[in-house]
């Protein structure tokens, strides 16, 4: 249970940290936008600290601060290099800590570890370099989506419905990362389960003209749909938060996150990742399952920093 703080004085200064180098990095700026204006409404003393800015280390040591609301999405903010710095720093932050922030942020080990302990996830195989395009088209077939195994917000995937396709959609993926996977394609309808301390949010059924769930159906498009509820059977509901909430734990996440899953045809559940620092912008779906959770903004953002009770290990 999540410790509860009895006054918004009682959290002391916080720094939002947002921005950083990513290429989620536009995202992130939103994000912490909107965390700054929802804290503040609170009555909690709240700052942005753009984690991009050289000195920024010099200012978030310097400045008087009690803790860290972590708005930092992709490299260096969601993959347990910042919350390292916060750990040697002494500074409590939100969300998950250094080993759980740096599973999550990798795709192919969070698969892995989930294959490992018997959790649905879609097959998959990684690509170090172009020789191994035709041995993964022979073990997972078409179609399939490539994706860079370090990289948030669905940049740099494709999805690939032919062989001819492959070496264009690695050479994309691998733009942005060393290491790619080769996921087999669930044909089905796309989940999400955002959860909040003890406490697993609505589902929300995501619905988007494009192929997948990608940047623009993320963040810029208007033709994209949300269903919350999502539409299925209360006790089937109830199974699938267990099951992302066994799947959130298992990669040793904490505090709050989000995980992505698939139903296929025949409403069999695939686990695809999780998200230990979601997206909080108009868009965003941790926000819109808190709304539909009773929670607006503010109560959200509140029960965020909340996680930050724990102490140093987030």
């Amino acid at each position: 249970m999540t410790p509860k703080f009895d006054s918004a004085a009682a959290f002391g200064k916080v720094a939002v940290l947002l921005g950083g180098r990513s290429a989620e990095r536009e995202i992130s700026l939103q994000s912490g936008a909107a965390v700054v204006r929802a804290l503040r409404e609170r009555g909690v003393d709240a700052h942005p600290l753009d984690c991009g800015a050289e000195d920024f280390v010099v200012r978030l040591t310097g400045g008087g601060y009690a803790r860290a609301f972590n708005a930092l999405h992709g490299r260096g903010g969601e993959d347990g290099v910042v919350q390292g710095l916060l750990e040697s720093l002494r500074l409590p932050y939100t969300g998950s800590g250094v080993l759980g922030s740096a599973l999550a942020m990798d795709k192919l080990r969070t698969k892995q570890l989930w294959r490992g302990i018997g959790l649905p996830t879609p097959a998959f195989r990684r690509l170090k370099s172009g020789d191994d395009l035709a041995p993964a088209a022979q073990e997972i077939g078409f179609p399939m989506i490539l994706k860079p195994v370090h990289e948030g917000s669905s940049i740099g995937m494709t999805r690939v419905g032919h062989e001819r396709e492959l070496e264009s959609a690695w050479r994309t993926a691998a733009r942005f990362d060393r290491e790619v996977l080769a996921e087999r394609w669930v044909t089905g309808a796309e989940y999400t389960a955002a959860i909040v301390g003890d406490t697993a949010l609505p589902l929300i059924r995501l619905e988007t003209p494009r192929a997948f769930y990608d940047y623009e159906a993320k963040y810029q498009a208007d033709d994209t749909r949300y269903h919350c509820p999502c539409g299925l059977p209360a006790q089937q509901e109830a199974d699938l938060q267990a099951l992302c909430r066994e799947a959130f734990l298992a990669v040793a996440a904490s505090g709050w996150g989000r995980v992505d899953f698939m139903l296929d045809d025949q409403a069999r559940p695939w686990l695809i990742e999780v998200n230990t620092v979601p997206g909080m912008t108009d868009h965003s779906l941790v926000p819109m399952a808190a709304r539909a959770h009773g929670w607006d903004m503010p109560e959200l953002v509140w029960r965020l920093l909340q996680t930050s009770a724990a102490g140093v290990n987030g």
